[in-house]
């Protein structure tokens, strides 16, 4: 581990991991660790930092290792799966437009991934992102009319369009459209 912030981005989802691999609910989990189901449950959301205290009581009685919880370990046997009730949006950003976030945290700032719904003639107007940086829109219902600096492009299901967002650029719907869009900073 190097770094705090690392430590506790990562304990939320290993302790949850861990109590469905026992098979406990969080009720169980509090009657064997003396913790309080909703911190259990605030800690599993990440939306509180455990004691150390409570986390040797949640390893102890989860019957993992206090250690190995918080090793880096590459986990190549899991499949990280966001619903869709939780994907998180981005509300007040541009017209008729809904923006889901389908990338990870993490990767905020480097290597962006959105889910775009715009409603007929909705659209999205951005600013000029870092210096380098580009998108890439597939669309996949619909079209819509792509601008970047001076240059525009109609797009319809199933194109690509790869742009410079380093520069005011607009993503505008002819009609209802569905696209998908990476960010890509360099």
């Amino acid at each position: 581990m190097n770094t705090d912030t690392e430590i506790l981005d990562l304990l939320p989802a290993r302790l949850k991991d861990a109590r469905r691999a026992q098979g406990l609910s969080l009720d169980a989990v509090a009657k064997l660790s003396g913790v309080s189901r909703s911190m259990v449950s605030q800690i599993e959301r990440g939306e509180s930092s455990p004691t150390i205290a409570t986390l040797w009581n949640l390893t102890r009685a989860l019957q993992v290792d206090f250690a190995g919880l918080l090793d880096r370990q590459e986990l190549t046997d899991r499949v990280e799966v966001l619903r869709a009730a939780n994907v998180p949006t981005i509300e007040n950003r541009g017209e008729g437009c809904n923006i889901r976030i389908l990338s990870a945290p993490e990767d905020a700032g480097k290597h962006e991934l959105y889910d775009l719904v715009f409603s007929s003639g909705g659209k999205l107007v951005s600013g000029p992102h870092g210096r380098g940086t580009r998108e890439h829109l597939t669309v996949i219902e619909g079209r819509v009319r792509v601008s970047s600096g001076s240059a525009t492009e109609e797009v319809a299901a199933g194109d690509t369009a790869r742009y410079q967002a380093d520069v005011d650029h607009t993503i505008e719907a002819i009609g209802v459209a569905r696209a998908l869009l990476v960010v890509q900073t360099t």
